[in-house]
């Protein structure tokens, strides 16, 4: 019998921080086929307010590099080093295929695999890199990176439709390329119903009885945590026995704990900060709102959902894809803030329609987001692309 040898991957993220294009990257570092598949992982060294995954990485048997000079921001020092130390790295351990994540590692290590010679090039986009809540100008150059690197790209992965249409629209790619993969969720810890939410409500200071509005993210503009403040304080104006849940860190932190106390919410806001144990956390939520501004698709949407935790939601980007209003969820535009808080009122106070949403929406999740799935489905594509040449 002949052995063949497991193919060299290398995926490539510029951080490692606490969200869900990280945890998604992992898992397909620790769950490949390892008789198929040899997987190194190489990010850059910036964390931040919303926490590390580099110690658990590490933990859980991932075969990790930093590089140094790979960061998040524009730094054309920084940029040119990183491009040229990950050109040597590709060329040194010869990978079959390089997977990029995130917008400067999806640029610099395409860019480098191109160059370096790799077979096969992928870059999944966990959400473009540009949107409209940025200046013009920076807008302007990803998209023509993008344009670029999609050229000598085989494979654009994408966890939702709407980011082939939006793709298509600057003319990223062509059709052929693209590829849906959902961003998955290990669904048994998710499905799995917590026995101790009384003393996790003990714990965070909530009252039994008490209903919970809550979300888990980043503290970020994206997530816009300022909008979600506002919709708690109407909540709380008509019903004030309500209790808000805020799980994550991130840097408007701060910002976040000044408006809470401008409106007097302090007794009615728990902020837990990082953690790790977001299934347990979710079981304490009757509904969970979502105010992101931008978003590929959120994995907390498919968390939620086989929580069976009824969700209403901005309907940003890919969100509008797996929530129908009405029917798996609630949706409104950003920004009406008075609409969110009435959905998440008759959320609470109507038995009948949150039944009939959280039933739809937890057979949306288990069908779409099996974590087993995604990796299946990288697996085929793996070694499927090796021999093919770029659509681009």
């Amino acid at each position: 019998m002949i052995h063949h040898k497991p193919i060299k991957i290398l995926h490539l993220i510029t951080r490692l921080i606490v969200g869900g294009a990280q945890e998604n990257t992992l898992y397909t570092a620790r769950l490949l086929d390892p008789e198929q598949f040899d997987v190194d992982v190489i990010c850059g060294p910036q964390t931040g307010s919303e926490g590390s995954l580099i110690e658990e990485a590490i933990r859980s048997g991932v075969k990790l590099s930093i590089l140094p000079e790979l960061v998040r921001e524009l730094n054309p020092l920084k940029d040119f080093i990183a491009f040229l130390k990950l050109f040597f790295i590709l060329r040194k351990n010869k990978y079959a295929i390089i997977h990029t994540h995130s917008s400067k590692a999806g640029i610099l290590g395409r860019l480098a695999a191109k160059l370096a010679g790799t077979p096969c090039i992928i870059h999944t986009v966990h959400g473009w890199s540009f949107h409209d809540y940025m200046p013009r100008w920076r807008k302007r150059l990803f998209i023509i990176l993008e344009k670029i690197t999609a050229k000598f790209t085989h494979r654009l992965i994408v966890v939702t439709r709407k980011d082939i249409q939006k793709g298509l629209e600057h003319s990223i790619g062509k059709p052929q390329q693209y590829l849906l993969i959902r961003s998955a969720i290990p669904l048994e810890e998710f499905l799995t119903p917590c026995k101790d939410e009384w003393k996790l409500r003990q714990e965070l200071g909530i009252p039994i009885e008490a209903p919970v509005i809550g979300t888990v993210g980043r503290l970020s503009p994206q997530k816009n945590p300022l909008d979600w403040i506002s919709i708690a304080a109407r909540i709380a104006s008509l019903q004030p026995s309500c209790y808000f849940l805020l799980v994550g860190d991130g840097p408007l932190r701060e910002q976040v704990e000044q408006r809470i106390q401008e409106l007097q919410l302090d007794n009615r806001f728990v902020l837990t900060g990082l953690r790790r144990d977001v299934s347990r956390l979710l079981s304490v939520i009757d509904v969970f709102l979502l105010t992101s501004l931008w978003e590929g698709l959120p994995r907390v949407i498919p968390q939620a959902m086989c929580k069976e935790i009824p969700i209403v939601a901005y309907a940003s980007d890919g969100v509008a894809e797996v929530i129908d209003h009405q029917n798996t969820g609630m949706l409104c535009q950003p920004g009406e803030i008075e609409v969110a808080a009435q959905y998440c009122l008759q959320l609470l106070q109507s038995q009948e329609v949150r039944e009939k949403i959280t039933r739809a929406a937890k057979k949306v999740a288990t069908e779409q987001f099996d974590l087993r799935r995604m990796i299946q489905q990288l697996e085929r594509l793996y070694l499927g692309c090796l021999g093919e040449t770029p659509d681009g």
